[in-house]
């Protein structure tokens, strides 16, 4: 054995970062997050034709995943219950499809009509008109302005629908694909992605958040499918009573945009503000289809709703708005519908890797214990 010594490698110290190093390396990150951020949005943006089905398919699988769960208790395999699920789905949409078809084909072939019944009910505000009409002539002339003028080729609304129309069907049949195969391997995805994780407590955090995504976006929309069906009914039967034609209409109609809040709602009342013009003689007859879905809109969102899903997972209005604002200019209606599932998500991520961050939905908390 030999007795020489082993000398150890002499320890290097750097000198400690100056205030203004350290500044260079957070702001190297911020704007490496910022960065990914944007590209993020583009992303997005760019392969709007194909993440909007595949978005909207997983965010009915989310809420048609619990029902999935419960045929899967009874031994039925996840491919035969995802293509249950899914087909329940599709007869679902197709009653309601049928429900409105016949009255709404008869309200689009009466808008020629329609559009000259409102030009003789807003002939009552023509004094207001003609001073907006005037105040917009002076900023014309002031700003140098020159009107517009509009060409229209007689074939271009069928050439339009021919191009269009296998880009719609492509989606339609991505959607479908993107809700049968998230239901059929939602298991073997969170599996999959769990082995990712390369330590005990990442792979116990992202358990916890497949596991908060799935309650709360779940929870939310199946509840709110149920308010606005009440919702949409009590609409239609209030608007049947003021002998509002197509009552049932106007009722599916509601049930539909509320799943947008506060988009929703304000294209209810205009188009139910167009069909009291129509419809009735005075201005404030006219009125009264906006006023009975305003009244049941304002019990629905204020006393229903938070007794429904309850006050704590009420979002903050502002941060839903700015969602909504986001995702209706990236994905446009559709991007409506997914932007409150999206905003739950986001949460779900973010309570669990910044733990103490409370937007207001703390129902997961009490349930379990947190």
């Amino acid at each position: 054995m030999s007795n020489r010594t082993i000398k150890k490698a002499p320890t290097v110290r750097l000198p400690p970062k100056s205030n203004f190093e350290l500044l260079l390396v957070r702001g190297s990150q911020v704007s490496m997050i910022f960065v990914g951020i944007i590209a993020s949005v583009f992303a997005l943006h760019a392969g709007e034709f194909i993440l909007t089905p595949i978005g909207l398919g997983v965010v009915i699988g989310l809420m048609l995943g619990p029902l999935a769960s419960r045929l899967e208790r009874f031994g039925i395999p996840p491919a035969l219950s995802a293509a249950a699920v899914v087909l329940l789905f599709i007869v679902a949409v197709g009653i309601f499809v049928l429900l409105v078809a016949s009255p709404l084909s008869f309200w689009l072939q009466r808008l020629p009509q329609i559009w000259a019944q409102l030009a003789t009910q807003l002939s009552e505000l023509q004094g207001p008109l003609e001073t907006f009409k005037s105040m917009r002539e002076q900023l014309r002339q002031v700003t140098g302005g020159e009107g517009v003028s509009v060409s229209v080729d007689e074939g271009m609304g069928v050439e339009t629908m021919a191009t269009l129309a296998p880009a719609v069907i492509a989606q339609v049949l991505l959607f479908f694909a993107s809700l049968y195969f998230f239901v059929a391997t939602r298991y073997q995805t969170r599996t999959a992605i769990l082995r990712i994780c390369f330590n005990r407590r990442l792979r116990w955090r992202v358990a916890h958040i497949f596991r908060d995504v799935e309650q709360l976006v779940s929870q939310y929309l199946l509840s709110i499918t149920v308010i606005n069906f009440a919702e949409g009914l009590t609409v239609g039967i209030g608007l049947y009573l003021l002998g509002v034609p197509s009552a049932p209409l106007w009722g599916a109609l509601a049930i539909v945009t509320n799943f947008v809040p506060f988009v929703g709602p304000l294209v209810m009342v205009v188009i139910l503000f167009a069909v009291g013009l129509t419809e009735f003689d005075t201005i404030g007859a006219s009125l009264l289809p906006v006023a009975l879905y305003l009244g049941v809109n304002t019990i629905e969102g204020q006393f229903v709703t938070p007794m429904v899903i309850g006050r704590t997972m009420t979002l903050n209005p502002f941060v839903v708005l700015l969602a909504l604002a986001f995702w209706i200019w990236l994905w446009g209606a559709i991007g409506g519908f997914i932007a409150i599932p999206a905003l739950l998500v986001g949460y779900a991520i973010i309570r669990n890797v910044l733990p103490g961050v409370n937007w207001g939905v703390d129902d997961l908390d009490r349930q379990y214990g947190r």
